[in-house]
């Protein structure tokens, strides 16, 4: 850092001598020791994708090299943000709940605060969603998952090698997806259940690239049950992909009279959870009218909504 914020304030070439003498860090250190730091960091600032640029304040001689950071070069250019964009991040920082993701949550902030922009998460505050990552292991698996780095830890009393894809969060719990080496398969495992340490037995990137369709790891969570069917009252045209799924059903054959303006129809499913959130998703305009327990899911899921909001 005191390496790059030399080099970008000055206007000229920087010497290595000069460098030595002003660069915290480097005064004190003998010659051999001073190469191997300035090399060392200026490998590591180029890795970082900041260009060093080497030349010669001297027109006609260039035997002394010096260097130097162009701002042009280095900075980004000015990011915008309109209102409602501002909102989402802000948004989003509210999102997660433990301690490690909540830093960065902050750090983020901070920075688009910095430049200029004033994220507003209590516009749209109602729409607030609550991850929680609480389990021992969950911050060693995020980033061996992000990274591709293979893991081995304990699970239920034996040690298991897995080559992590994805964490999924259904029904208040963590759980990763991912090649269990010592199954020769994809497991899903309960981040809850995973017992510490968890170690890297691989380098980043070795794991092997997740296989998985969209949604696939959630369905590995929840085994889907036999097709069950309910009966709903859906208003005039909405929620079209509801109707046709469904079937459309004489008013006579349900027993029960419909409010106005709607029509019933039987929709088959598997997973009860799946159907709860998209009914939800259409307010007012869909109601369950069979069976007792799918219906008492949505008044459950849209109280808790209610009472968010």
């Amino acid at each position: 850092m005191n390496l790059a914020i030399c080099l970008l304030l000055a206007r000229r070439f920087v010497e290595k001598t000069r460098i030595r003498e002003t660069v915290e860090g480097y005064a004190g250190l003998g010659d051999a020791a001073f190469e191997r730091a300035f090399e060392r960091d200026k490998d590591e600032l180029r890795s970082l994708g900041v260009p060093i640029e080497t030349g010669s304040n001297d027109l006609f001689f260039d035997d002394e090299v010096g260097y130097r950071i162009r701002r042009e070069d280095f900075e980004l250019p000015a990011i915008e943000f309109t209102p409602a964009e501002a909102a989402v991040l802000g948004l989003a920082s509210r999102v997660w709940e433990s301690a490690t993701q909540a830093d960065q949550a902050v750090t983020a902030l901070a920075k688009l605060r910095a430049a200029g922009i004033e994220p507003d998460p209590d516009r749209i505050a109602g729409l607030t969603a609550t991850v929680r990552a609480r389990e021992p292991a969950f911050a060693q698996l995020w980033q061996a998952a992000n990274s591709h780095t293979p893991v081995r830890f304990g699970y239920h009393g034996e040690q298991r090698t897995v080559e992590p894809w994805t964490l999924s969060y259904r029904n208040g719990a963590w759980y990763l997806t991912g090649h269990d080496r010592d199954r020769q398969d994809t497991r899903t495992f309960k981040v809850a259940r995973v017992e510490l340490p968890v170690a890297t037995v691989g380098k980043p990137g070795s794991a092997r690239p997740a296989a998985l369709e969209p949604g696939e790891a959630l369905g590995r969570i929840e085994p889907a049950a036999p097709d069950a069917e309910a009966l709903v009252a859906v208003r005039g045209d909405n929620a079209p992909a509801l109707r046709r799924r469904g079937t459309a059903t004489p008013t006579g054959a349900i027993g029960a009279g419909l409010p106005p303006g709607f029509a019933a129809y039987r929709v088959s499913y598997g997973r009860r959870a799946e159907l709860v959130g998209e009914v939800c998703s259409y307010g007012p305009d869909v109601v369950v009218l069979a069976p007792d327990d799918l219906r008492l899911a949505v008044v459950e899921q849209l109280r808790a909504v209610a009472g968010v909001a």
